[in-house]
């Protein structure tokens, strides 16, 4: 509550609904710090289990999309229970009222369904699961906890049109796009609560998006940053270096940067691994472990065999690498010097309008669309 992340209408159901009550007997939290996650079973280590179940961590549930057996984590994380804090301040931008229908895509555990539950009764909440385990799972808990909400193994991309319109609507999963079906499964002046980003890198933001009076677009600004597991349907397989670099770096076109590693990398949830890819499409970065005071940066085109490679150094000027139609490090550098120009815009500055057509992103006014690109 001191850090606005949990508002004092959800107090109550905070304290009523326990996150423990959703979680399975084997677990594997999450260190925010090191990046990693470890297993933990509730038989071997109660105390252990249960103060991770009531830290402000996430836990991940299921590794490989359930073909994952065994203690130790897997090679994918597919299904999880989110921070606490994460889940409230999202909840807080749903705003839900008394007598609201809510659509839930991404039932995960089941928890989410269950504070939504508390609030509005279970028959006001739909929730739609693609995975039939952990749909299966997540039924059996709520019915457990005294909370009957509909659950629907599908595809939450098309939503639910069987109980629509819905007031709200809020995805526990991170989207690259977000569907029109549920900008018109939810009424006129509804919102819809979703992480979105774009695949140059895993972070996201919170769209908050409200439906237009006549029901055909929704649009509203980013609310903060967040990282989420990615909506099946718009995953993309991981990137296969030996496929774009063939033979040596030194093999692209060289040239420098005056951009410095300090810059550019940011802290983790910095912005402007955000802003970037909204002047990047199609196009994935990953920033390597620093390792002798050298760390690389790599970017990868999703649309060709094009790459380019910044490699900062600490005392020293970066070194740049690039191969292939696209001149990934010139868009990437442009991109970032028009982040610069814009006064260095955080999340909330950005927006997102959907209608049939498809989405823009806009700079503080939807008048003023996010150009692709250097064009």
């Amino acid at each position: 509550m001191a850090d606005g992340m949990l508002s004092p209408d959800w107090a109550p159901t905070f304290a009523a609904v326990p996150r423990s009550a959703f979680l399975p007997d084997l677990m594997w939290p999450f260190d925010m710090s090191t990046g990693r996650s470890t297993g933990i079973s509730k038989a071997d280590d109660p105390e252990g289990w249960q103060h991770y179940a009531e830290s402000d961590v996430p836990i991940v549930t299921q590794w490989d999309d359930g073909k994952h057996s065994g203690r130790e984590p897997g090679q994918v994380s597919t299904s999880s229970a989110s921070m606490p804090s994460v889940v409230f301040s999202m909840l807080r931008d749903l705003d839900i009222r008394a007598g609201h229908t809510v659509l839930e895509i991404g039932t995960g555990t089941g928890w989410n369904a269950a504070l939504l539950a508390h609030r509005l009764g279970a028959g006001s909440v739909v929730t739609v699961e693609v995975d039939g385990a952990v749909a299966e799972s997540a039924r059996a808990a709520l019915e457990r906890f005294g909370f009957p909400v509909r659950t629907v193994h599908g595809d939450g991309f098309r939503g639910y049109p069987e109980a629509a319109p819905y007031d709200r609507v809020i995805a526990t999963c991170g989207l690259r796009s977000i569907p029109f079906a549920w900008v018109e499964q939810c009424r006129p002046g509804g919102v819809i609560v979703t992480p979105w980003g774009t695949y140059y890198s895993h972070q996201d933001a919170v769209a908050r998006l409200v439906v237009a009076p006549d029901g055909k677009s929704a649009s509203g600004a980013f609310t903060g940053p967040v990282e989420f597991m990615k909506l099946r349907a718009q995953r993309r397989p991981p990137v296969v270096h030996s496929e774009y670099v063939t033979g040596s770096v030194a093999d692209g076109d060289e040239s420098s940067t005056t951009i410095t590693e300090a810059q550019f990398v940011g802290e983790g949830f910095a912005p402007q691994r955000f802003a970037l890819g909204l002047r990047l499409d199609d196009c994935r970065h990953i920033v390597a472990d620093k390792r002798d005071g050298a760390r690389p940066v790599w970017f990868y085109s999703l649309t060709d065999r094009s790459w380019a490679c910044a490699m900062f150094r600490d005392g020293d000027t970066a070194r740049v690498w690039q191969s292939g139609p696209r001149r990934l490090w010139d868009e990437t550098e442009a991109a970032y010097w028009w982040w610069e120009g814009q006064g260095r815009p955080g999340f909330t500055r950005f927006g997102l309008s959907v209608n049939g057509d498809g989405e823009r992103v806009w700079l503080d006014s939807p008048d003023n669309p996010v150009p692709l690109r250097s064009a």
